[in-house]
Parts: C-alpha cells; structure tokens; sequence
C-alpha cells in the first residue's frame, strides 16, 4: 500500500506540478501560484463535464427515436382532442341554430294561434245566443213564442268538411302539437258552420211556409241580404295572410252565421202571430169571393175574422206604426211597417191605440175591433203586404203555428 501511495504521489507530481503563472502590468510583475491540489481539482471538474457531456450525447442517440415516437404520439393526442373541440363547437353551433329555428318558429306559432284564437272567439260570440239551435225565444208583451221550424221546408243546404291536415311523421315535438290543435280548430269551425247551416235553414222553412218564396227574400241585397263580401270580413274577424286556408275557412263560416243571422232576424219580423189576442174565427178568405155588397166576384186582398165587439186587436209582429185613422173601404185603420218590405193592416177598427210612429212589439194592443167603413159587422179585415203586393194571410198564420207555440 505504501509502495502504491508512493507511486501516486510520484504521478501527481510529475503530472500537476506546481506552477506559477506571471502577469506584468505597468512595470510590475505579479504571479499567480497554482498549487497541486487547484489542479485535480479543475482536472476532475474537467474530466466530469467531459463525461456528462459523453453519456448526454450516448442517451440522446440511444433513446432518440423513443422520444420521436412519444413525440407522434403526443401529436396525435393533440389532433385528436383538436377534432373533438371542432365537432363539439360544430355540434354547439348546430344546436343553436336549431334552437333559434325553433323558437322562431314557436314565436310564429304562438302569433297565429293567437289570431286563430281570436278569430275561433269572435265566431264564438256570434254563434253564442240566448236562442238554442233549436229554439228561439220570441218575447212580446203577453206571450213567448217558440221556434221550432223543420228545415225540411228549406231547401237543403250542407256544411263543406274541412279538409285535415295529417301530420308527418317526421314532425317532432311540438309541431305535432301544433297540427294536432289545427285540427281540433277545424273541427270547431265545423261545428260552428254545423250550428249556422241548421239555423239557417230553420229560418229557411219558416220563410218557405209563408208562400213568399225564398227568392224574393235574397233578392232583397239593398236591404240587408244574406250577400256578404267576403274581403270585408277578414278585417273584422282580424285575419291575416300568414295562414290563408284557415282564413279563406274562417270567412266561409262567418259568411254562414251572417247568413243564418239575416233568415233568423226576417222570421222574429215576420207578422207570424195572430192579430187577434181572444178566440176568432175565419169569416172570409183571401182571394176571389162574392163581394157582400154587390153580389159580384170580386178579389179579396185580406182574410176577414170575427169575434166580439171591441174585441182586443193586437200586432201580428214587431214594427212602427206608419198609419193610424179612417181610410176609404178600410174605415179606421192600423197599418205596420215590419221591415224588409212586410206591412200589416188592421181595418175596421172601433178604436185606434197607437199613434204614427209608435215602435210595436208582438202583441201589443193597437185597436178593438168594429165595423168601420165598408163593414157588414164587427168583424178585423187583416191584410200582410210584401214590396207593394198583398200574400194569403192564412200561410203566415200557419206559419206562425208551426213555428210558435204560444206558452
């Protein structure tokens, strides 16, 4: 051991002897002693950063194409989570737009279910009365009357099916809803034309009793007719263009109600009742008889009725009074303007209870029964007038029979 710590200490040295570095700076000389130990040490140093050098450059080559691998791999976990925030984003994107399509299209829903709705309750409120479809109320002074008219006496007339829109299968969510409360919407219309085309056609049967002809009432537009223009209601039942098979419908029905609107009110006009508020008899029909004076044919424009004297004459239906005094052949005379070019008159009265211009409800009083004028007896010469031509009164009182039942 010594003899090997010899021959270390010999090596060092020989190997780092001491050495002395000189530095001369403005005529002086200076040295720098570098003893044997500074020189292992910065040897060691060396031969340590030269090492770590060598098995850096040995690990790199060594493990290089590992890390080239780990590399691809990260790149392609890169690429790949960077496909995934792409669809994700894309499907985002996706999802909102639908989601504003859908709300768009839920808005526009909503408007025009509102103006469907708004439509469906004006038809509501016309459709509505106090009357049922199948009787309406009559109310004069001392008496109800009711209408329960056939509509067989009318010509016939059917309400058009709406035709039903059959959703797809391929309609999600809500839309289905949609369509299916379009249907329930034309089915309601249906109903409400159902109702208008039964109440029309009541009043229909009732006109058709009277002998006057349905024709002669249509032809009646200046007057307030059944001719209803269509255009003009879109705006007043508030319709829009957004949905024109359901307004072009909506118009249909209402044109339907404004129809059985207009028959209804000439039968609550009509002189349907009876003139006489007591029981009478017929004394002489309407038409040709043998005049009572004269004992020639003569025509006979009324229906003559007797009963007591001063027996009670009252109006066959509502009107204003447009003539109240004696008349040549008449004697004392009641005349009724009814409206729609129907006129009443009530001659040889004892006594007149109105006054020109008095409004009359059905079965109010306007005189008592007499035998003024060109009279045989106590004894009501009733007339009922249509456009300046006189109609057999007897169809209107059976009109009224059938259609009024006195309660």
């Amino acid at each position: 051991m010594k003899e090997m710590h010899g021959k270390a200490k010999s090596w060092l040295e020989r190997t780092f002897p001491e050495r002395q570095i000189y530095h001369r700076s403005g005529g002086s000389v200076r040295y720098i002693n570098i003893t044997q130990r500074q020189q292992v040490l910065a040897a060691a140093g060396a031969a340590l950063a030269i090492g770590w050098c060598v098995f850096a450059t040995f690990s790199v080559i060594s493990q290089g194409p590992r890390l080239s691998a780990h590399n691809d791999a990260l790149d392609r976990n890169d690429a790949r989570w960077q496909r995934w925030v792409n669809e994700t984003n894309a499907r985002a994107a996706t999802a909102q737009s639908l989601l504003e399509e859908r709300t768009e299209a839920f808005q526009r829903a909503t408007v025009e279910f509102e103006q469907r709705h708004e439509t469906l309750k004006m038809l509501l409120e016309a459709v509505q009365s106090p009357e049922s479809i199948e009787e309406n109320v009559l109310r004069g002074n001392e008496a109800n009357f009711l209408i329960e008219a056939g509509i067989e006496e009318g010509a016939p007339r059917q309400s058009r099916p709406t035709p039903v829109q059959t959703a797809s299968l391929e309609v999600a969510g809500f839309r289905e809803n949609i369509d299916q409360l379009r249907q329930e919407q034309n089915a309601f219309l249906d109903g409400v034309e159902q109702v208008a085309v039964e109440r029309s056609e009541q009043a229909r049967g009732v006109l058709q009793l009277t002998g006057v002809g349905i024709g002669r009432f249509e032809e009646q537009r200046e007057m307030g007719g059944p001719l209803v223009e269509l255009s003009s209601m879109s705006s007043q039942y508030g319709l829009s263009d957004s949905d024109p098979q359901f307004s072009e419908r909506a118009v249909q029905v209402a044109a339907r109600l404004q129809e059985a609107n207009y028959y209804q009110s000439l039968v609550e006009l009509l002189p349907l009742g009876e003139p006489i508020s007591v029981p009478f008899r017929e004394t002489s029909g309407y038409g040709l008889r043998t005049d009572p004076f004269n004992r020639r044919p003569a025509f006979h424009a009324g229906m003559d009725m007797g009963a007591y004297h001063r027996a009670p004459i009252v109006a066959a239906g509502p009107g204003v009074v447009t003539y109240a005094g004696s008349r040549s052949g008449y004697g004392r005379l009641v005349e009724i303007d009814h409206g729609y070019g129907f006129r009443t008159r009530y001659g040889h009265l004892n006594s007149v209870e109105v006054e020109v211009g008095d409004e009359i409800q059905m079965g109010d009083l306007v005189g008592r029964m007499g035998t003024t004028g060109r009279s045989t007896g106590p004894h009501l010469h009733y007339e009922v007038w249509f456009r300046g031509k006189t109609y057999n009164p007897v169809n209107f009182l059976r009109a009224g029979q059938h259609v009024h039942q006195q309660g």
